[in-house]
C-alpha cells in the first residue's frame, strides 16, 4: 500500500508502535537492520538514519564511511511474530551518501533503476519465486545439526512429512503480511520443503524473497530447528534451488517473450556469478535436476529455461539455475537487462532441447554452451564481460577480483 510519512507516524502512534525496523540488503543477499524508536521517524524520513558502512562486508572501509538509510514508506510491514503490545513493524531501505549521491553497493536501487528503464522502454516484468530450503535438527547448545528433520520424499504427506505444519505456519505469517504464497510441499531431499509466490512487480518480488528468508528462519528456530538456504546443504543429495519465474508484457508490442527469453540465454554465462555466488552453488549444478547447459525447453527439468505448463496471466518462464544464495535484486536487475538485451535485437530462439540433458550423449552436447564449473570461473567471466561492466557498478565488480 501506499502510505505517506505523516500517515506511517500516526500509525506508530495509534498502533502501539515501539521498534521500526529499517532494512537493507548487502551485497552477497544478506538482510541486514537497524531499529529505531517512532520518534526517530520524521528523521529518518527528511533525513535518513545513518550507518557504519565500513563494518558490512562489501561496503567498503573506514574512509567516508557514513551512509544513510532512507526508508522506503511503501514497505511498511508489521513483524506478526513480535509482541501485540508494544508492535515491531519494518520497512525497507535505499542508501546514500551523505551527500545525497546514491550508494553505488545499494542493491535494491539498482534493481528499481532497471526496472524503471525497463518502463521507460515499454516493458514491464513480472517476476515469482520459488525457494527450497533445508530443515535441520539442534543439538542440546541450539546449534545446527546435518541431521534432517525427517526423511520424507517429493510431496509426500504427515506424518512422514514433519515439515507440513512448519510450512503452514510460515504461509500464515506471509499472508498477514501481505505476501501471497501460491504452493507449498516437501521436496526431494531429506527435510527439504519449498514455499513457492504468486508474481508480482520485480522490486516487491525481490522484497518478498527477503522477507520470505526471515520469516522461515524466525518459524524455524521457534520450533526447534535450523532453516538452511545455502546451495548445497548435503552432499549427494539435492541441492537447495531458487527458482526464478519471470514474464514481460508491452502495451504496444505482443509476442516478445521469445526475444526476452533469448536475451536471457545469451547472457547466462556472463551472470552465473550473480546466480550462483558461493563455491558450493557449483557442487549443485548438473545434479538433481539442476542445469548444467545453456537450453531451454517446455516443461523439462533438465534445462536452463524451461517453459512451465501454463495458461494467460500464469504464463512465464522459469529459470532454473540459481540458488537462494543469491542477492534477488541484483540477480532480478540482470534478468530485465538481459531481457530487454533479447528485445532490443529481436534475438531469436536457439535450438529447443526437447530431451534429457542428464542422460544425453556427448555428440547432443556439444551444441550447447556449459555453464561454469567453478566461482573462480564465473567470476572471471563476469569481469570479462561488457553486458555486466555496463549494468554492475565497478564497486560490486571489484569484490570479485
Amino acid at each position: 500500500m501506499k502510505y505517506s510519512k505523516e500517515e506511517i507516524i500516526q500509525f506508530a502512534t495509534e498502533e502501539d508502535v515501539k521498534f521500526i525496523r529499517l532494512a537493507f540488503c548487502d551485497v552477497f543477499g544478506r538482510q541486514k537492520n537497524i531499529s529505531i524508536m517512532p520518534d526517530e521517524l520524521e528523521r529518518a524520513f527528511d533525513f535518513g538514519i545513518t550507518i557504519d558502512g565500513s563494518a558490512i562486508s562489501g561496503f567498503g572501509g573506514e574512509v567516508h564511511s557514513d551512509l544513510l538509510l532512507h526508508p522506503d514508506s511503501d514497505t511498511l510491514c508489521i513483524l506478526p511474530w513480535r509482541p501485540e503490545h508494544g508492535k515491531v513493524v519494518r520497512m525497507y531501505c535505499s542508501i546514500t551518501y551523505p551527500d545525497g549521491k546514491a550508494f553505488e553497493c545499494d542493491t535494491r536501487s539498482l534493481l528499481i533503476k532497471a526496472v524503471n528503464e525497463a518502463l521507460n522502454a515499454g516493458y514491464e516484468f513480472r517476476f515469482g519465486a520459488e525457494q527450497e530450503f533445508y530443515l535441520f535438527k539442534l543439538d542440546d547448545n541450539e546449534e545446527p545439526t546435518d541431521i534432517p528433520y525427517d526423511n520424507a520424499t517429493y510431496m509426500d504427506l504427515a506424518p512422514q512429512d514433519k515439515g507440513e505444519n512448519i510450512r503452514r505456519e510460515i504461509c500464515l505469517i506471509l499472508e498477514q503480511m501481505g505476501i501471497r504464497p501460491e504452493s507449498s510441499h516437501h521436496e526431494e531431499g531429506p527435510g527439504q520443503n519449498e514455499i513457492d509466490f504468486r508474481y508480482s512487480d520485480p522490486l516487491t518480488a525481490a522484497d518478498n524473497v527477503m522477507t520470505f528468508q526471515t520469516v522461515v528462519n524466525t518459524v524455524a528456530k521457534r520450533n526447534g530447528l535450523y532453516a538452511d538456504f545455502s546451495a548445497k546443504p548435503l552432499e549427494e543429495l539435492p541441492g537447495n534451488g531458487f527458482h526464478i519465474n519471470f514474464s514481460v508484457s508491452s502495451e504496444r508490442e505482443s509476442n516478445i517473450m521469445p526475444a526476452t527469453i533469448a536475451g536471457v540465454l545469451e547472457k547466462a554465462v556472463e551472470m552465473t556469478a550473480f546466480m550462483n555466488p558461493t563455491e558450493k552453488s557449483y557442487e549443485r549444478l548438473g545434479n538433481n535436476k539442476a542445469p548444467k547447459y545453456v537450453s531451454w525447453s517446455g516443461e523439462n527439468r533438465s534445462q536452463l529455461i524451461r517453459i512451465p505448463a501454463a495458461y494467460g496471466e500464469y504464463k512465464r518462464a522459469e529459470l532454473r539455475s540459481p540458488d537462494p544464495s543469491v542477492n534477488p535484486y541484483i540477480a532480478f536487475a540482470l534478468i530485465i537487462y538481459a531481457g530487454l538485451y533479447g528485445i532490443e535485437r529481436k534475438l531469436e530462439l536457439p535450438y529447443v532441447a526437447d530431451f534429457n540433458l542428464y542422460t544425453a550423449d556427448e555428440e547432443k552436447l556439444a551444441n550447447f554452451k556449459r555453464l561454469p564449473s567453478s566461482l573462480s570461473e564465473a567470476q572471471d567471466i563476469a569481469l570479462e564481460s561488457e553486458f555486466i561492466r555496463e549494468h554492475i557498478p565497478a564497486k560490486i565488480l571489484e569484490l570479485l577480483k
